[in-house]
Protein backbone atom coordinates (compact mmCIF):
# COMPACT_ATOMS: atom_id res chain seq x y z
CA UNK A 1 0.00 0.00 0.00
CA UNK A 2 1.11 3.52 -0.78
CA UNK A 3 0.41 5.77 2.22
CA UNK A 4 1.06 9.47 2.67
CA UNK A 5 0.97 11.29 6.02
CA UNK A 6 0.75 15.10 5.97
CA UNK A 7 1.06 17.84 8.57
CA UNK A 8 -0.43 20.91 6.80
CA UNK A 9 1.08 24.29 7.54
CA UNK A 10 -0.68 26.36 10.15
CA UNK A 11 -2.07 29.62 8.81
CA UNK A 12 0.51 31.63 10.75
CA UNK A 13 3.33 29.63 9.17
CA UNK A 14 2.40 31.17 5.83
CA UNK A 15 1.71 34.67 7.14
CA UNK A 16 3.88 37.80 7.51
CA UNK A 17 4.32 36.82 11.18
CA UNK A 18 6.01 33.55 10.24
CA UNK A 19 9.07 32.77 12.33
CA UNK A 20 10.99 29.95 10.63
CA UNK A 21 12.76 28.91 13.82
CA UNK A 22 9.46 28.42 15.65
CA UNK A 23 8.18 26.03 13.01
CA UNK A 24 11.48 24.21 12.64
CA UNK A 25 11.63 23.12 16.26
CA UNK A 26 9.89 19.75 16.35
CA UNK A 27 9.12 17.04 13.79
CA UNK A 28 5.55 15.65 13.57
CA UNK A 29 5.82 12.83 16.09
CA UNK A 30 2.10 12.06 15.84
CA UNK A 31 2.37 11.19 12.16
CA UNK A 32 5.48 9.11 12.78
CA UNK A 33 3.41 7.25 15.36
CA UNK A 34 0.68 6.61 12.78
CA UNK A 35 3.29 5.15 10.46
CA UNK A 36 4.31 2.66 13.14
CA UNK A 37 1.00 0.84 12.64
CA UNK A 38 1.56 0.29 8.92
CA UNK A 39 3.08 -2.92 7.56
CA UNK A 40 6.82 -3.05 6.80
CA UNK A 41 6.13 -3.60 3.10
CA UNK A 42 3.93 -0.48 2.84
CA UNK A 43 5.46 2.50 1.02
CA UNK A 44 5.12 5.42 3.44
CA UNK A 45 5.99 9.09 3.11
CA UNK A 46 5.72 11.75 5.81
CA UNK A 47 5.55 15.46 4.93
CA UNK A 48 5.67 18.43 7.28
CA UNK A 49 4.60 21.45 5.26
CA UNK A 50 6.23 23.83 7.74
CA UNK A 51 9.69 22.78 6.56
CA UNK A 52 9.13 21.32 3.08
CA UNK A 53 6.81 21.48 0.09
CA UNK A 54 4.03 18.93 -0.34
CA UNK A 55 4.46 16.87 -3.51
CA UNK A 56 1.02 17.06 -5.13
CA UNK A 57 1.64 15.00 -8.26
CA UNK A 58 2.05 11.66 -6.53
CA UNK A 59 -0.52 8.88 -6.39
CA UNK A 60 -0.99 7.50 -2.84
CA UNK A 61 -3.78 5.06 -2.06
CA UNK A 62 -4.19 6.33 1.52
CA UNK A 63 -3.68 9.87 2.82
CA UNK A 64 -3.87 10.79 6.52
CA UNK A 65 -3.89 14.47 7.49
CA UNK A 66 -3.85 15.83 11.02
CA UNK A 67 -5.86 19.00 11.53
CA UNK A 68 -5.48 21.92 13.91
CA UNK A 69 -7.96 24.76 13.88
CA UNK A 70 -5.63 27.18 12.05
CA UNK A 71 -4.52 24.51 9.59
CA UNK A 72 -8.09 23.43 8.81
CA UNK A 73 -8.39 25.48 5.62
CA UNK A 74 -5.14 24.09 4.22
CA UNK A 75 -5.94 20.57 5.43
CA UNK A 76 -9.25 20.63 3.57
CA UNK A 77 -7.55 21.88 0.40
CA UNK A 78 -5.12 18.98 0.52
CA UNK A 79 -7.87 16.51 1.36
CA UNK A 80 -10.00 17.65 -1.58
CA UNK A 81 -7.00 17.46 -3.90
CA UNK A 82 -6.16 13.87 -3.00
CA UNK A 83 -9.77 12.69 -3.01
CA UNK A 84 -10.04 14.02 -6.56
CA UNK A 85 -6.99 11.90 -7.42
CA UNK A 86 -8.69 8.78 -6.06
CA UNK A 87 -6.98 8.46 -2.67
CA UNK A 88 -8.86 7.47 0.47
CA UNK A 89 -8.43 10.51 2.74
CA UNK A 90 -8.48 10.36 6.55
CA UNK A 91 -8.73 13.44 8.76
CA UNK A 92 -8.15 13.51 12.50
CA UNK A 93 -6.98 15.72 15.34
CA UNK A 94 -8.51 18.20 17.79
CA UNK A 95 -10.37 20.26 15.19
CA UNK A 96 -11.90 17.20 13.56
CA UNK A 97 -13.04 15.89 16.94
CA UNK A 98 -14.69 19.22 17.77
CA UNK A 99 -16.33 19.71 14.36
CA UNK A 100 -16.69 16.29 12.74
CA UNK A 101 -19.49 17.33 10.36
CA UNK A 102 -17.36 20.10 8.93
CA UNK A 103 -14.38 17.78 8.47
CA UNK A 104 -16.50 14.96 7.01
CA UNK A 105 -17.28 17.12 3.98
CA UNK A 106 -13.62 16.79 2.97
CA UNK A 107 -12.80 13.24 4.06
CA UNK A 108 -13.64 9.63 3.40
CA UNK A 109 -13.00 8.80 7.05
CA UNK A 110 -12.78 10.98 10.15
CA UNK A 111 -11.26 10.09 13.50
CA UNK A 112 -12.65 11.43 16.77
CA UNK A 113 -10.30 11.49 19.74
CA UNK A 114 -6.87 9.85 20.01
CA UNK A 115 -6.11 7.07 17.58
CA UNK A 116 -4.38 4.22 19.38
CA UNK A 117 -7.50 2.05 19.18
CA UNK A 118 -9.16 3.49 16.06
CA UNK A 119 -6.26 3.75 13.59
CA UNK A 120 -5.31 0.05 13.64
CA UNK A 121 -9.01 -0.86 13.44
CA UNK A 122 -9.39 1.38 10.41
CA UNK A 123 -6.32 -0.11 8.72
CA UNK A 124 -7.78 -3.61 9.08
CA UNK A 125 -11.10 -2.41 7.64
CA UNK A 126 -9.37 -0.54 4.82
CA UNK A 127 -7.33 -3.55 3.77
CA UNK A 128 -10.54 -5.60 3.81
CA UNK A 129 -12.20 -3.04 1.54
CA UNK A 130 -14.77 -1.88 4.10
CA UNK A 131 -13.54 1.28 5.90
CA UNK A 132 -16.12 3.12 8.01
CA UNK A 133 -16.88 6.83 7.68
CA UNK A 134 -16.25 7.57 11.37
CA UNK A 135 -14.08 6.03 14.07
CA UNK A 136 -14.53 7.19 17.66
CA UNK A 137 -11.90 6.42 20.30
CA UNK A 138 -13.04 4.57 23.41
CA UNK A 139 -10.21 2.33 24.63
CA UNK A 140 -7.24 4.29 25.91
CA UNK A 141 -3.97 2.44 26.39
CA UNK A 142 -0.46 2.47 24.97
CA UNK A 143 0.32 -1.08 26.04
CA UNK A 144 1.53 -3.19 23.14
CA UNK A 145 1.41 -0.40 20.60
CA UNK A 146 4.29 0.18 18.16
CA UNK A 147 6.87 2.88 18.59
CA UNK A 148 7.05 5.85 16.17
CA UNK A 149 8.72 5.38 12.78
CA UNK A 150 11.60 7.74 13.41
CA UNK A 151 13.27 6.69 10.17
CA UNK A 152 10.65 8.82 8.38
CA UNK A 153 11.64 11.99 10.27
CA UNK A 154 13.97 14.28 8.35
CA UNK A 155 16.17 15.15 11.31
CA UNK A 156 18.26 17.74 9.50
CA UNK A 157 15.24 20.02 9.14
CA UNK A 158 14.66 20.47 12.88
CA UNK A 159 16.45 22.14 15.75
CA UNK A 160 15.07 19.59 18.22
CA UNK A 161 14.57 16.30 16.36
CA UNK A 162 14.68 14.13 19.50
CA UNK A 163 11.07 14.52 20.58
CA UNK A 164 9.09 11.92 22.47
CA UNK A 165 6.15 11.56 24.81
CA UNK A 166 5.81 9.59 28.01
CA UNK A 167 2.08 10.03 28.57
CA UNK A 168 -1.13 11.19 26.93
CA UNK A 169 -3.98 13.31 28.17
CA UNK A 170 -4.24 15.64 31.14
CA UNK A 171 -5.56 15.30 34.70
CA UNK A 172 -6.93 18.85 34.52
CA UNK A 173 -9.91 20.25 32.63
CA UNK A 174 -9.22 23.93 32.04
CA UNK A 175 -12.19 25.57 30.31
CA UNK A 176 -10.09 26.95 27.43
CA UNK A 177 -8.15 23.76 26.63
CA UNK A 178 -9.00 21.86 23.44
CA UNK A 179 -7.69 18.62 24.94
CA UNK A 180 -10.70 18.22 27.21
CA UNK A 181 -13.16 17.62 24.34
CA UNK A 182 -10.49 15.69 22.42
CA UNK A 183 -10.22 13.07 25.18
CA UNK A 184 -13.92 13.05 26.09
CA UNK A 185 -15.60 9.65 26.11
CA UNK A 186 -12.70 7.67 27.52
CA UNK A 187 -9.70 7.73 29.80
CA UNK A 188 -8.18 11.20 29.92
CA UNK A 189 -4.69 10.20 30.99
CA UNK A 190 -2.50 7.20 30.30
CA UNK A 191 1.21 6.51 29.93
CA UNK A 192 3.73 4.36 28.19
CA UNK A 193 5.41 1.80 30.40
CA UNK A 194 8.54 3.29 31.98
CA UNK A 195 10.75 0.78 30.18
CA UNK A 196 9.23 1.76 26.82
CA UNK A 197 10.04 5.41 27.44
CA UNK A 198 13.62 4.58 28.36
CA UNK A 199 13.97 2.30 25.33
CA UNK A 200 12.98 5.20 23.09
CA UNK A 201 15.47 7.49 24.82
CA UNK A 202 18.27 4.98 24.35
CA UNK A 203 17.53 4.77 20.63
CA UNK A 204 17.95 8.50 20.04
CA UNK A 205 21.31 10.00 18.98
CA UNK A 206 22.82 13.06 20.58
CA UNK A 207 22.10 14.27 24.10
CA UNK A 208 19.22 16.72 23.90
CA UNK A 209 15.60 15.54 24.30
CA UNK A 210 12.28 17.31 24.34
CA UNK A 211 9.29 15.66 26.01
CA UNK A 212 6.17 16.96 24.29
CA UNK A 213 3.90 15.90 27.16
CA UNK A 214 1.60 18.73 28.12
CA UNK A 215 2.31 17.91 31.75
CA UNK A 216 5.24 15.54 32.08
CA UNK A 217 4.77 15.42 35.87
CA UNK A 218 1.01 14.81 35.82
CA UNK A 219 1.57 11.42 37.44
CA UNK A 220 4.41 12.24 39.79
CA UNK A 221 5.25 8.64 40.65
CA UNK A 222 5.50 7.67 36.98
CA UNK A 223 7.55 10.78 36.16
CA UNK A 224 9.92 10.09 39.05
CA UNK A 225 10.48 6.54 37.81
CA UNK A 226 11.24 7.79 34.31
CA UNK A 227 13.67 10.32 35.75
CA UNK A 228 15.41 7.67 37.84
CA UNK A 229 15.87 5.66 34.66
CA UNK A 230 17.34 8.69 32.89
CA UNK A 231 19.97 9.26 35.59
CA UNK A 232 23.35 8.31 34.21
CA UNK A 233 22.34 8.48 30.55
CA UNK A 234 24.00 11.87 30.12
CA UNK A 235 20.90 13.44 28.60
CA UNK A 236 19.73 17.04 28.87
CA UNK A 237 16.05 17.61 28.28
CA UNK A 238 13.13 19.98 28.37
CA UNK A 239 9.50 19.38 29.26
CA UNK A 240 6.24 21.01 30.32
CA UNK A 241 4.72 21.02 33.79
CA UNK A 242 2.63 22.98 36.26
CA UNK A 243 3.33 25.38 39.11
CA UNK A 244 2.17 22.65 41.44
CA UNK A 245 4.82 20.25 40.11
CA UNK A 246 7.52 22.93 40.19
CA UNK A 247 6.88 23.44 43.91
CA UNK A 248 7.43 19.75 44.64
CA UNK A 249 11.06 19.88 45.74
CA UNK A 250 11.81 16.12 45.83
CA UNK A 251 10.28 15.61 42.39
CA UNK A 252 12.18 18.52 40.86
CA UNK A 253 15.43 17.28 42.42
CA UNK A 254 14.97 13.90 40.77
CA UNK A 255 14.23 15.59 37.45
CA UNK A 256 17.23 17.90 37.71
CA UNK A 257 19.54 15.00 38.43
CA UNK A 258 18.11 13.22 35.39
CA UNK A 259 18.95 16.18 33.14
CA UNK A 260 15.88 18.46 33.17
CA UNK A 261 17.19 21.90 32.20
CA UNK A 262 14.12 23.86 31.06
CA UNK A 263 10.46 23.68 32.07
CA UNK A 264 7.50 25.20 30.22
CA UNK A 265 4.92 26.35 32.79
CA UNK A 266 1.43 27.66 32.15
CA UNK A 267 1.18 30.42 34.74
CA UNK A 268 -1.65 31.80 32.55
CA UNK A 269 -2.62 34.71 34.82
CA UNK A 270 -1.59 36.48 38.03
CA UNK A 271 -5.26 36.79 39.05
CA UNK A 272 -6.80 34.13 41.29
CA UNK A 273 -10.25 35.26 40.19
CA UNK A 274 -9.24 34.49 36.60
CA UNK A 275 -7.92 31.08 37.63
CA UNK A 276 -11.23 30.23 39.24
CA UNK A 277 -13.12 31.58 36.23
CA UNK A 278 -11.26 29.34 33.78
CA UNK A 279 -11.36 26.27 36.03
CA UNK A 280 -7.63 26.09 36.69
CA UNK A 281 -7.53 25.15 40.39
CA UNK A 282 -4.09 23.55 40.09
CA UNK A 283 -2.62 27.07 40.02
CA UNK A 284 -4.76 28.49 42.83
CA UNK A 285 -2.99 29.49 46.03
CA UNK A 286 0.37 28.51 44.55
CA UNK A 287 3.40 30.68 45.13
CA UNK A 288 4.57 31.44 41.60
CA UNK A 289 7.69 33.21 42.78
CA UNK A 290 8.71 30.32 45.05
CA UNK A 291 8.30 27.92 42.11
CA UNK A 292 10.62 30.00 39.94
CA UNK A 293 13.20 30.34 42.74
CA UNK A 294 13.22 26.60 43.32
CA UNK A 295 13.71 25.80 39.67
CA UNK A 296 16.49 28.34 39.43
CA UNK A 297 18.21 26.82 42.47
CA UNK A 298 18.17 23.46 40.70
CA UNK A 299 19.51 24.86 37.43
CA UNK A 300 16.18 24.54 35.60
CA UNK A 301 15.24 27.43 33.33
CA UNK A 302 11.65 28.68 33.02
CA UNK A 303 9.62 29.26 29.88
CA UNK A 304 6.55 31.04 31.22
CA UNK A 305 3.21 31.08 29.40
CA UNK A 306 0.52 33.73 29.95
CA UNK A 307 -3.01 34.15 28.61
CA UNK A 308 -4.70 37.54 28.16
CA UNK A 309 -8.38 38.34 27.87
CA UNK A 310 -9.88 36.54 30.84
CA UNK A 311 -12.89 38.18 32.41
CA UNK A 312 -10.98 39.99 35.17
CA UNK A 313 -8.37 41.43 32.80
CA UNK A 314 -8.36 45.12 31.99
CA UNK A 315 -5.93 47.23 29.98
CA UNK A 316 -3.38 47.21 32.82
CA UNK A 317 -2.86 43.43 32.66
CA UNK A 318 -0.19 43.59 29.95
CA UNK A 319 2.24 45.87 31.72
CA UNK A 320 1.69 44.17 35.09
CA UNK A 321 2.33 40.71 33.65
CA UNK A 322 5.47 41.66 31.74
CA UNK A 323 6.93 43.59 34.68
CA UNK A 324 6.35 40.61 36.96
CA UNK A 325 7.95 38.14 34.53
CA UNK A 326 10.99 40.36 33.98
CA UNK A 327 11.38 40.93 37.71
CA UNK A 328 11.38 37.18 38.33
CA UNK A 329 14.15 36.64 35.81
CA UNK A 330 12.08 34.35 33.59
CA UNK A 331 14.34 33.37 30.70
CA UNK A 332 11.69 33.19 27.98
CA UNK A 333 7.96 33.94 27.90
CA UNK A 334 5.11 33.26 25.52
CA UNK A 335 1.92 35.31 25.51
CA UNK A 336 -1.45 34.28 24.14
CA UNK A 337 -4.86 35.81 23.59
CA UNK A 338 -7.58 33.69 25.14
CA UNK A 339 -9.12 31.69 22.28
CA UNK A 340 -12.48 29.87 22.50
CA UNK A 341 -11.75 26.70 20.55
CA UNK A 342 -14.90 24.90 19.38
CA UNK A 343 -15.95 22.14 21.75
CA UNK A 344 -14.46 23.75 24.85
CA UNK A 345 -16.41 24.99 27.83
CA UNK A 346 -15.09 28.46 27.09
CA UNK A 347 -16.60 28.38 23.60
CA UNK A 348 -19.97 27.26 24.90
CA UNK A 349 -19.97 29.99 27.55
CA UNK A 350 -18.97 32.84 25.23
CA UNK A 351 -21.43 31.66 22.59
CA UNK A 352 -24.25 31.66 25.13
CA UNK A 353 -23.25 35.19 26.17
CA UNK A 354 -23.21 36.40 22.56
CA UNK A 355 -19.53 37.39 22.79
CA UNK A 356 -18.05 35.46 19.85
CA UNK A 357 -16.98 37.96 17.18
CA UNK A 358 -15.68 35.64 14.47
CA UNK A 359 -15.81 32.03 13.37
CA UNK A 360 -13.02 32.40 10.85
CA UNK A 361 -10.79 29.56 12.04
CA UNK A 362 -7.72 31.22 10.51
CA UNK A 363 -7.99 33.83 13.27
CA UNK A 364 -8.07 31.28 16.11
CA UNK A 365 -4.30 31.44 16.47
CA UNK A 366 -4.08 33.04 19.97
CA UNK A 367 -2.92 36.25 18.26
CA UNK A 368 -6.35 37.58 17.34
CA UNK A 369 -9.23 38.54 19.63
CA UNK A 370 -12.16 36.54 18.26
CA UNK A 371 -14.45 37.38 21.20
CA UNK A 372 -15.50 40.49 23.10
CA UNK A 373 -13.54 40.91 26.36
CA UNK A 374 -15.29 42.28 29.45
CA UNK A 375 -13.07 45.22 30.41
CA UNK A 376 -11.47 46.32 27.12
CA UNK A 377 -12.07 46.29 23.41
CA UNK A 378 -10.97 43.44 21.19
CA UNK A 379 -8.50 45.78 19.51
CA UNK A 380 -7.02 46.79 22.86
CA UNK A 381 -6.54 43.11 23.66
CA UNK A 382 -4.65 42.53 20.44
CA UNK A 383 -2.57 45.68 20.87
CA UNK A 384 -1.64 44.72 24.42
CA UNK A 385 -0.64 41.24 23.32
CA UNK A 386 1.84 42.57 20.76
CA UNK A 387 3.12 45.20 23.19
CA UNK A 388 3.89 42.47 25.72
CA UNK A 389 6.26 40.76 23.32
CA UNK A 390 7.97 44.02 22.49
CA UNK A 391 8.33 44.93 26.16
CA UNK A 392 9.50 41.55 27.44
CA UNK A 393 12.12 41.14 24.71
CA UNK A 394 13.51 44.68 24.79
CA UNK A 395 17.22 44.62 25.49
CA UNK A 396 16.65 46.65 28.65
CA UNK A 397 14.17 44.05 29.92
CA UNK A 398 16.46 41.18 28.93
CA UNK A 399 19.31 42.72 30.92
CA UNK A 400 16.99 43.42 33.86
CA UNK A 401 15.84 39.79 33.84
CA UNK A 402 19.43 38.58 33.61
CA UNK A 403 20.40 40.65 36.64
CA UNK A 404 17.65 38.97 38.66
CA UNK A 405 20.17 36.14 38.88
CA UNK A 406 22.82 36.39 41.54
CA UNK A 407 25.87 35.26 39.57
CA UNK A 408 27.38 35.67 36.14
CA UNK A 409 26.82 32.18 34.70
CA UNK A 410 23.06 32.56 35.26
CA UNK A 411 23.11 36.05 33.79
CA UNK A 412 25.00 34.97 30.69
CA UNK A 413 22.68 32.01 30.20
CA UNK A 414 19.69 34.36 30.39
CA UNK A 415 21.20 36.72 27.83
CA UNK A 416 21.97 33.81 25.50
CA UNK A 417 18.47 32.31 25.73
CA UNK A 418 16.34 35.45 25.68
CA UNK A 419 18.52 37.35 23.26
CA UNK A 420 19.25 34.41 20.99
CA UNK A 421 15.61 33.41 20.72
CA UNK A 422 14.12 36.75 19.73
CA UNK A 423 16.96 39.03 18.73
CA UNK A 424 18.78 36.72 16.34
CA UNK A 425 15.94 36.04 13.91
CA UNK A 426 17.95 36.91 10.75
CA UNK A 427 20.70 34.51 11.83
CA UNK A 428 18.19 31.73 12.50
CA UNK A 429 16.65 32.31 9.09
CA UNK A 430 20.03 31.92 7.39
CA UNK A 431 20.81 28.74 9.34
CA UNK A 432 17.44 27.22 8.42
CA UNK A 433 17.69 28.11 4.74
CA UNK A 434 21.19 26.63 4.64
CA UNK A 435 19.90 23.42 6.28
CA UNK A 436 22.45 23.87 9.08
CA UNK A 437 20.26 23.33 12.13
CA UNK A 438 22.10 20.14 13.17
CA UNK A 439 25.22 22.25 13.58
CA UNK A 440 23.51 24.34 16.24
CA UNK A 441 22.43 21.39 18.36
CA UNK A 442 25.76 20.86 20.18
CA UNK A 443 25.75 24.50 21.29
CA UNK A 444 22.20 24.14 22.60
CA UNK A 445 23.16 20.99 24.48
CA UNK A 446 26.19 22.67 26.00
CA UNK A 447 24.17 25.70 27.10
CA UNK A 448 21.50 23.55 28.74
CA UNK A 449 24.00 21.20 30.36
CA UNK A 450 26.11 23.99 31.81
CA UNK A 451 23.03 25.65 33.29
CA UNK A 452 22.25 22.55 35.31
CA UNK A 453 25.74 21.65 36.46
CA UNK A 454 26.38 25.07 37.92
CA UNK A 455 23.05 26.58 38.86
CA UNK A 456 23.52 30.33 38.73
CA UNK A 457 27.25 29.86 38.99
CA UNK A 458 27.09 29.00 42.68
CA UNK A 459 28.77 25.63 42.29
CA UNK A 460 27.45 22.13 41.83
CA UNK A 461 23.76 21.82 42.55
CA UNK A 462 23.13 20.07 45.85
CA UNK A 463 20.39 17.50 45.40
CA UNK A 464 19.34 14.94 48.01
CA UNK A 465 17.94 12.79 45.23
CA UNK A 466 18.26 9.42 46.94
CA UNK A 467 15.82 10.39 49.65
CA UNK A 468 13.86 12.61 47.30
CA UNK A 469 12.40 9.71 45.35
CA UNK A 470 11.40 7.99 48.58
CA UNK A 471 9.52 11.10 49.65
CA UNK A 472 7.74 11.25 46.30
CA UNK A 473 6.76 7.58 46.61
CA UNK A 474 5.47 8.01 50.15
CA UNK A 475 3.49 11.11 49.30
CA UNK A 476 1.89 9.58 46.21
CA UNK A 477 1.26 6.04 47.40
CA UNK A 478 -2.00 5.02 45.84
CA UNK A 479 -1.11 6.68 42.56
CA UNK A 480 -1.72 10.08 41.09
CA UNK A 481 -3.19 10.56 37.67
CA UNK A 482 -1.12 12.65 35.33
CA UNK A 483 -1.13 13.93 31.84
CA UNK A 484 -0.03 14.29 28.25
CA UNK A 485 -1.43 14.96 24.89
CA UNK A 486 0.36 13.89 21.77
CA UNK A 487 -2.63 12.38 20.01
CA UNK A 488 -1.80 10.05 17.16
CA UNK A 489 -3.38 12.48 14.71
CA UNK A 490 -2.08 15.49 16.56
CA UNK A 491 1.28 17.12 16.81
Amino acid sequence: MRAKLILPALTEAKSPFFRPVKYSLFPPLGLATLAGYLDPEDAVTLTDEHVEQVELNDDPELVAIQVYITSARRAYELADHYRARGAHVCLGGPHVTSLPREAAQHADTVFLGPGEDTWPRFLADFRAGAPARTYRSRDRTLAGHPLPRRDLIKRHLYLTPNVLVASRGCPHSCDFCYKTPFFAGGKGFYTWAVEDVLTQVESLPGRHLYFLDDHFFGNARFAAEVCEGLVGMGRVWQAGGTVQAALDRPLMEVAAKAGLRSLFIGFETLSEANLRGCNKPQNLHRDYEAAIRQLRDLGIMVNASFVYGMDEDDASVFERTVEWAVRQGVETATFHILTPYPGTKLHWRLTAQGRILSQDWDLYDTRHAVFQPVHMSAQALEDGYWQSYRDFYRWSAIFQGAWAKTAWPGRLRHLALAGGWKKAEPIWDLIIRARRLPGVQPALEALLDRSGRRANGTGPVQRSVGGGLDLVEDRLRGGGQGDLAQPVLHR
